[in-house]
């Protein structure tokens, strides 16, 4: 399982890795230029049976067939040698295949179900330069904050959360793995990024990225959003930090100008067939369900923690995961919380299946159990 999980990550460049994928499908290879294909699909079996806490909503139980965390997706690489440079670039499509839950009223004013929620999310389209400098990667790809805490989810393949008051269990996209009950994700941005050589396996990060604007849309930034990234690797142990920086100026006068800034960092440790992961994130600024881009006022303050453990025995791999995110807006907050358990099982080197069980937690506000069955295919 360990080795078609890292074949997995490559082929998918999931959540920003920049490396070409290992388990793509080589079209061209000729005079040192090289184009290929690579393919990630899944489909996932989901009852979800949720107790409202407020005594306003509905307890419901529904069942679903749709994608699980990772939306489906093909994707094209590029590359070629130029005397002592690499050009190189990617552009990868992500397609939700989840049937919509939207009505509309027909020629009898009767609802008639709109079918299809099918869309097309172009989520990387960017080319990279590679020397003995490092690399200078140009367009858009996931970005630097975060990211190494989202790669390293256990259940990243899988399900997780999927709170019915954030809309996740009949929406038409993903669900959220650990989105908002654990981490904050990093939004695919139009960037500028540069990445240092791997040295003794330190990797160092920086990118200038497209600033968010703020939800007022009244507001104006002089300057770019940036974000950092320091990784280290090794067989047996892993860790990184992460951060950003964005200021939005109100030009309105009826809102404030915000300073977004955030910290993350984790570790993982391996031995024996058992990985422990442990991350914490803290953002200001934004944080709202996780989504970094929703950028609101410098009240909000988010802190978000994630433990997780695995064991792998041949190709199967058990996980136990627990991830939670506190939000403060100096007035009240909230608190989302899930508990899940695992099982990956590779029945070769393109085929995964997954069962999982999450138990999702808004505090004061509903619970909600979910049993998702789905089976990965990669290429």
């Amino acid at each position: 399982m360990k080795n078609n999980k890292a074949k997995l990550l490559a082929a998918a460049v999931a959540m920003g890795i920049s490396a070409q994928a290992s388990a793509a499908i080589e079209l061209y290879n000729t005079d040192g230029t090289t184009f290929s294909v690579d393919g990630y699909f899944n489909t996932f079996y989901v009852h979800s049976s949720t107790d409202d806490e407020t005594g306003l909503g509905v307890d419901r139980d529904q069942s679903r067939v749709k994608m699980g965390f990772l939306p489906n997706y093909i994707g094209f690489n590029f590359s070629k040698q130029i005397d002592d440079l690499t050009i190189g670039g990617r552009s990868s499509f992500w397609v939700s295949i989840n049937d919509s839950d939207a009505v509309r009223a027909d020629a009898q004013g009767r609802g008639e179900s709109l079918g299809t929620d099918s869309g097309i999310d172009v989520r990387q389209f960017y080319a990279t330069v590679d020397g003995s400098f490092g690399q200078v990667l140009v367009g858009k790809d996931f970005g630097l904050f975060g990211r190494a805490i989202i790669l390293g989810d256990e259940l990243l393949i899988g399900y997780g959360q999927s709170s019915d008051t954030l809309g996740l269990i009949d929406g038409g996209n993903v669900s959220f793995g650990n989105i908002g009950s654990g981490y904050t994700y990093p939004f695919p941005k139009a960037q500028i990024t540069y990445r240092s050589p791997v040295n003794n396996g330190f990797q160092f990060a920086i990118g200038a990225m497209d600033p968010n604007k703020q939800l007022a849309g009244n507001s104006e930034e002089s300057a770019p959003r940036f974000e950092t990234e320091l990784t280290y690797t090794s067989d047996m142990f892993s860790a990184n930090l992460s951060g950003l920086f964005q200021s939005s100026d109100d030009t309105s006068g009826a809102g404030e100008d915000v300073d977004t800034t955030g910290f993350a960092g984790g570790i993982k440790v391996k031995a024996g067939g058992f990985a422990l992961g442990l991350s914490a994130t803290h953002t200001e600024g934004t944080g709202i369900a996780g989504l970094d881009t929703l950028i609101v006022s410098e009240d909000v303050e988010t802190d978000s923690y994630l433990a997780q453990l695995s064991y792998t025995a041949g190709a199967t791999r058990f996980v136990l995961s627990y991830g939670e995110s506190e939000t403060d807006n100096g007035v009240t907050s909230s608190d989302y919380e899930n508990t899940a358990v695992g099982i990956f099982h590779s029945v070769n080197s393109n085929l995964i299946l997954i069962g999982e069980y999450n138990i999702t937690e808004v505090e004061d506000v509903e619970e909600n159990d979910t049993i998702a069955l789905g089976a990965v295919v990669t290429f």
